[in-house]
């Protein structure tokens, strides 16, 4: 059901609430079986992959939990419900890496008629079928309610050929390297001379062009003075001012497949993310093997790589279910300064899970780089870095 809370997630403008893995644990049998796999030699090899995996998952919370608890022992006045409830992210965050993409899980969904008909189409012109059949049985539901807006909300040719051909003259996924997991592959060498103008523009009178001249020949004084007066008032709560769009980013990033289920959820970004496999590696987190869980981990992680392998052959789509959350996933994405400041503060937190802690700040770090001077009013915590976080949460990244 994750493979198809990803496609319904794909839709830009709507609004979405699903089930966490961070504080929430799975059952043995809470995985889809997909409906190729139906009278298929393969689904018993399919079904024993994604049960140990979940085997593996269930076993691992005991011994995590033990050291987390000696670590972040009770409270004097504290129940066993709220240590339970304090300390759970903190181990759970770890296991949940075994987690496969058949995982059930839940998602309600806001979205206006208009909306609702796009991500219907895009659901029935998916390779899966699962996708396909839950797109239907949507439009069903949706159709008693609004019957002439998606009455024509069916399979769309040039969505399904073209991702056929283009798979087609794609080359096969090529091993990423621990150092080139987070490319800044392009930005607007000017975008700060840019914002500061069009920040000019906003409350003044002139032609842009008059306000990028001013900027530009301002000193670096009168352009720290701009930039604070742009930004210096921001409180952690703020929204900066839409002027910070006029600087984009993208970015070649690789991460685990948990660190995207976060990532994904900013869809202002314009992103492109390429098929989940098992042949970028995964992540070993160091509470695992802290744990005594390494070599029980790893196991489990390469048993499921050969099953994907297995799989592939058949459907390279339903070889995507038995991934778990912890092997790596390239994706490309494009942004502004302004979605910067909200994805880096928000992913960057102390709350936030440690993955995609570990790319924020690896992204904040790039942007800080080539536009220091507007990037210097995100508020991330003090003391910390991606290499500090990597260090501390990871045994391996790949």
């Amino acid at each position: 059901m994750s493979r198809a809370i990803e496609c319904i997630e794909s839709n830009r403008l709507a609004s979405y609430t699903e089930k966490s893995t961070r504080y929430q644990k799975w059952d043995a049998d809470a995985f889809v079986v997909p409906p190729e796999l139906e009278g298929h030699a393969l689904r018993a090899d399919y079904e024993r992959a994604v049960r140990d995996l979940f085997q593996t998952y269930a076993d691992s919370l005991a011994p995590t939990r033990a050291l987390v608890a000696r670590q972040a022992p009770r409270r004097g006045n504290e129940s066993d419900a709220a240590w339970d409830r304090r300390i759970r992210s903190r181990y759970v965050d770890a296991c949940r890496f075994l987690l496969p993409a058949a995982s059930l899980a839940n998602v309600g969904v806001t979205a206006n008629a208009r909306v609702l008909e796009n991500a219907i189409r895009k659901m029935r012109s998916h390779p899966l079928e699962e996708v396909r059949l839950v797109g239907e049985q949507v439009k069903q539901v949706a159709q008693g309610e609004t019957p002439t807006l998606v009455k024509y909300a069916e399979a769309v040719p040039y969505l399904v050929e073209t991702s056929d051909e283009l798979a087609r003259r794609s080359g096969r996924t090529s091993a990423s390297t621990k150092n080139d997991w987070c490319r800044l592959m392009d930005y607007d060498t000017d975008g700060e001379t840019k914002i500061l103008a069009a920040a000019l523009y906003r409350f003044g009178g002139t032609p842009y062009a008059t306000a990028l001249q001013k900027v530009r020949a301002a000193s670096e004084a009168e352009r720290v003075q701009l930039a604070e007066s742009l930004l210096g008032r921001l409180s952690r709560h703020d929204i900066p001012l839409r002027e910070l769009e006029y600087a984009t980013y993208t970015f070649d990033l690789v991460m685990d497949q948990g660190a995207y289920f976060e990532f994904k959820r900013h869809r202002m970004m314009t992103q492109t993310p390429q098929a989940l496999t098992t042949r970028l590696g995964y992540a070993v987190p160091r509470l695992i093997t802290e744990a005594g869980f390494g070599s029980r981990y790893r196991a489990a992680m390469e048993s499921a790589a050969e099953t994907y392998e297995k799989l592939a052959g058949f459907n390279p789509h339903v070889a995507a279910y038995v991934v778990p959350n912890g092997f790596n996933r390239r994706v490309l994405c494009t942004f502004n300064l302004r979605e910067a400041y909200h994805f880096c503060q928000l992913r960057a937190a102390a709350n936030a899970h440690f993955s995609i802690r570990r790319v924020a700040f690896k992204m904040y770090e790039e942007i800080a780089r080539v536009h220091p001077l507007l990037s210097a009013y995100m508020r991330l915590p003090e003391g910390e870095t991606w290499r500090g976080i990597e260090e501390k949460y990871f045994a391996a990244v790949s």
